[in-house]
């Protein structure tokens, strides 16, 4: 059964972007907003579907935050990007430049959320990224980032990178972390009943030394995203 209902899934989510892709390609030559007013819908309508035809819900605790500042999450599916996106209203989203050569997905990321990152580059990544989160911060929009860089299967070992942090010391703004636990309903191709929780953790003010901060963060979101795990 829940092959069936994956596969259902699966056969929405690609009809739906082709067809939404194809639709809405003119909407690339004008200003960002129309692409974000897109994209939402997009992300919007893919979690109706995984709900519809998967049985896959979700519920928040916590307030999302508003405004400029940093959001650091945990990363175990495809899931925490849509959520996250449609939860932080229109953020900057920290991601590998590679995706950003993806047809179709790749255009309308770049013009939408993107802050890419190269991360052969070294110091000038870290950078270039900066600046380009500098800007986002300046429209009073939040910044996301996965500090581990890449998914994470739920109990697998953490392995946070440094470049959260410093993102966090050169933008000098707070920074609030987010555990989630939707690894155990959203595992690749297979989707499996029940509710994902997203929990906006306290927030750590900005100016904690690099070290601490690190500490801080992995700490809140290792150990509430092992209650999740647990519930």
């Amino acid at each position: 059964m829940n092959f069936l209902r994956s596969l259902l899934f699966m056969a929405w989510f690609l009809a739906l972007t082709l067809v939404m892709a194809i639709l809405f390609l003119p909407l690339l030559a004008l200003p960002r907003k129309a692409t974000v007013w897109m994209a939402r819908h997009w992300a919007r309508t893919t979690l109706w579907g995984l709900e519809f035809f998967a049985g896959v819900r979700e519920r928040r605790i916590g307030e999302a935050p508003k405004g400029a500042v940093l959001v650091a999450s945990k990363h175990m599916s495809m899931w925490d990007t849509l959520a996250l996106y449609l939860a932080l209203d229109d953020p900057g989203i920290v991601l590998k430049r590679e995706l950003l050569r993806i047809p179709f997905y790749g255009w309308y990321l770049n013009k939408a959320a993107a802050i890419p990152i190269d991360r052969g580059a070294g110091a000038d990544a870290l950078r270039r990224m900066t600046h380009a989160a500098e800007k986002v911060l300046a429209e009073g929009r939040p910044i996301l980032i996965f500090p581990e860089g890449t998914r994470k299967k739920p109990g697998a070992t953490p392995d946070y990178k440094p470049g959260v942090a410093g993102l966090y010391s050169l933008l000098d703004v707070a920074c609030v972390p987010v555990a989630l636990d939707s690894g155990r309903h959203w595992q690749g191709f297979h989707k499996y009943p029940g509710t994902i929780t997203l929990e906006f953790l306290p927030v750590i003010p900005a100016g904690v030394k690099r070290r601490d901060f690190m500490a801080r963060l992995e700490t809140a979101i290792e150990t509430a995203t092992a209650r999740l795990l647990a519930q």
